[in-house]
């Protein structure tokens, strides 16, 4: 299934399991089933092949920054809404709003053949606004309270050039060990720039 957002200069397609994805208003919504998630342990030597998320993704060109706040119906540990990042089967990183496991976290996952998992700070209620950004080889990871002030999370990097500039950015939920949850997203903006400062708020 094919989906073009006003907001966004490139169509997104789904991948993985349904997701029920809809757009009214201005509001992305998505579902994820029961046990859905991307995660490769650092533990296991590799990914269950049962084991995956819904996903809708994009293509952009160039410098990019890519912001929305996400809204988790928390129902258990690890639920999330997650900005996603895909450049191969072992490439991809998640910037998550995650019941982690008790407490609302925005994390970060990178995938090089095997996945890391890391916190960044704890968030009261269910909403956050995230950020993802790209600039050459390299991507980035923000998020913000408020929309306003944004807090660095992550820079990091999946491959070389040629394999960063083709790729797919957008939206992905998951329950790794509950029995599913509803994610929306709003306020989604999209700049062809990438940030003035890492590290300074902007």
């Amino acid at each position: 299934m094919d989906l073009e957002l006003p907001e966004l200069p490139f169509p997104l397609r789904t991948y993985g399991p349904d997701g029920h994805w809809s757009y009214e208003d201005g509001v992305l919504a998505g579902w994820a089933g029961a046990r859905q998630d991307r995660f490769v342990p650092p533990t296991d030597e590799g990914l269950d092949p049962a084991s995956d998320a819904p996903r809708l993704l994009g293509a952009p060109e160039g410098d990019f920054q890519l912001i929305a706040r996400v809204t988790v119906g928390f129902a258990a540990g690890f639920d999330a809404g997650v900005l996603y990042v895909h450049v191969g089967e072992r490439a991809w990183a998640k910037l998550c709003l995650e019941y982690s496991p008790d407490v609302p976290t925005v994390c970060t996952v990178v995938t090089r053949g095997h996945s890391d998992d890391a916190n960044s700070f704890t968030v009261e209620g269910s909403s956050v606004w995230l950020r993802v950004s790209r600039t050459g080889r390299a991507f980035a990871f923000h998020a913000s309270r408020d929309g306003k002030e944004w807090i660095f999370a992550r820079l990091f990097t999946l491959g070389g050039e040629t394999a960063t500039s083709a790729a797919l950015i957008g939206f992905m939920t998951q329950s790794p060990v509950g029995e599913g949850c509803v994610v929306t997203f709003d306020h989604i903006e999209y700049r062809d720039a990438w940030p003035e400062g890492l590290r300074d708020g902007s």
